[in-house]
């Protein structure tokens, strides 16, 4: 289990995120984003407890977004799958999504909010994990986000599995910071 605390003048987030079976527990206080991250608990298989507050909407998703990529980045195991893609078609929406857990973050997509589409980039640079969202069609702005959170969660499932081998021609990597 990870557990990340951030706490600023704006935002006060904590989070808890252990491999498990989807059970998620969020309270941002912004109804349908509790309903994504919930969404992407369930999907992408892990245990997701969130307590977050905020001045701003802004801020409060940016810094929980910041806090469940760095405890997503904690629970990926040595000998990930790594990869994860998957597709998802919600009523008049289909959304893709492909992952890489294997250190190098970097974020492309294009959603119909910029609240969201700054919550997948924050995801990324701080699970460190290369994430691609592709709106392949669009239609109802709720049934697209919501098909994104959906995807990630599915192809970061498929991306967690314990391959048994390290996914990369370098080996294991080690990165010490002092």
């Amino acid at each position: 289990m990870s557990v990340v605390v951030r706490q600023t003048s704006e935002t006060k987030i904590r989070v808890e995120v252990a491999r498990g079976s989807g059970k998620a527990d969020v309270s941002t206080g912004h109804p349908f984003f509790d309903h994504m991250l919930t969404t992407f608990a369930r999907y992408s298989g892990l245990d997701l407890q969130v307590e977050a507050s905020g001045d701003l909407t802004h801020h409060l998703m940016e810094d929980v977004a910041i806090s469940v990529g760095a405890a997503v980045r904690q629970v990926i195991p040595a000998t990930a799958a790594r990869y994860g893609d998957k597709v998802v078609p919600m009523d008049d929406a289909l959304v893709h999504a492909a992952v890489d857990v294997g250190g190098r973050f970097y974020y492309r997509g294009k959603l119909p909010n910029r609240l969201y589409e700054h919550w997948m980039r924050s995801f990324a640079d701080h699970a460190r994990a290369t994430v691609h969202i592709r709106v392949l069609r669009t239609g109802y702005r709720h049934h697209v986000i919501e098909a994104a959170f959906k995807a990630l969660g599915l192809a970061l499932r498929e991306a967690l599995v314990e391959s048994g081998t390290v996914f990369s021609t370098k080996g294991a990597v080690s990165l010490e910071v002092k």
